[in-house]
């Protein structure tokens, strides 16, 4: 008697533990984050730091949630949450129109994409065209990638010559190539661009912005997550809590118009 009474005790505290385990997991919102991104996502002593970190935190906690941040490579981040690896995507995404036959967003920013050069411009690059015949780069499955690839068809459309295009997995490793000579020009959305060339000035912005698209945090269509995830961006823009996180990674000029 008093071994099946252990026995049911035992099994009894297995299933409270359970019962917790699934309310915990089911208290948190788990984002896949490519987080090699600054200043929006990136480690830095060991922490993952950055804007969208900031916002997608501050999202989760007035869903009632505890955010956490999966780091995953951005050219296999759609398919790592359609596979249900996470309930939702912050990355610094341009929410397009291809993008959205996959998935739904939320916009939270609005941002273009800025060309880097070495510092003092040797390659007198001042406007989009003045790119062809070089070598650039982007990063992997981006919108800056398809930026270069619509401009290097614009090139020989126009009898110049196309644009020699390298892509890089992650963000920093074009940066590196280009301070290294291996490339005459990289292409990152504006918010990295300043970051790069305000840390290390042996690069610069060359020419003007281009494509300035909405930013979303990317969902699975009829998430029920996305109704929420609206109304938190809507009151952080509302209170200033979204101007207060973007005034500390000094990306102001990205918030959504209107808001």
């Amino acid at each position: 008697m008093i071994r099946r009474l252990s026995l049911a005790a035992v099994l009894g505290a297995a299933v409270v533990l359970a019962i917790a385990s699934q309310a915990s997991a089911a208290k948190t919102l788990v984002y896949c984050s490519d987080i090699s991104y600054p200043p929006e996502e990136f480690v830095q002593g060991g922490k993952n730091l950055g804007s969208d970190i900031d916002i997608g935190t501050e999202v989760a906690k007035r869903m009632g949630m505890t955010a956490k941040f999966q780091n995953t490579g951005f050219d296999g981040i759609v398919a790592a949450l359609l596979s249900n690896k996470c309930d939702a995507i912050i990355s610094g995404m341009n929410d397009t129109p291809e993008r959205r036959k996959a998935i739904a967003f939320v916009d939270y920013l609005n941002v273009g994409q800025s060309f880097m050069s070495k510092k003092g411009n040797p390659l007198h690059i001042k406007t989009t065209m003045d790119i062809c015949g070089k070598t650039a780069g982007a990063q992997v499955a981006t919108t800056n990638l398809e930026t270069l690839q619509a401009l290097d068809k614009k090139c020989k459309a126009k009898g110049q010559k196309g644009i020699k295009i390298i892509s890089f997995k992650e963000d920093p490793l074009g940066v590196t190539a280009l301070k290294t000579g291996h490339l005459d020009v990289y292409e990152s959305d504006s918010p990295p661009a300043v970051w790069y060339t305000t840390k290390d000035t042996s690069i610069q912005i060359v020419g003007p912005p281009v494509n300035a698209i909405p930013v979303g945090i990317g969902l699975k269509k009829n998430s029920p997550f996305q109704s929420k995830m609206t109304k938190a961006v809507a009151a952080m823009y509302k209170d200033g809590t979204m101007a207060k996180i973007l005034k500390k990674w000094n990306m102001s000029e990205f918030a959504l118009k209107g808001k």
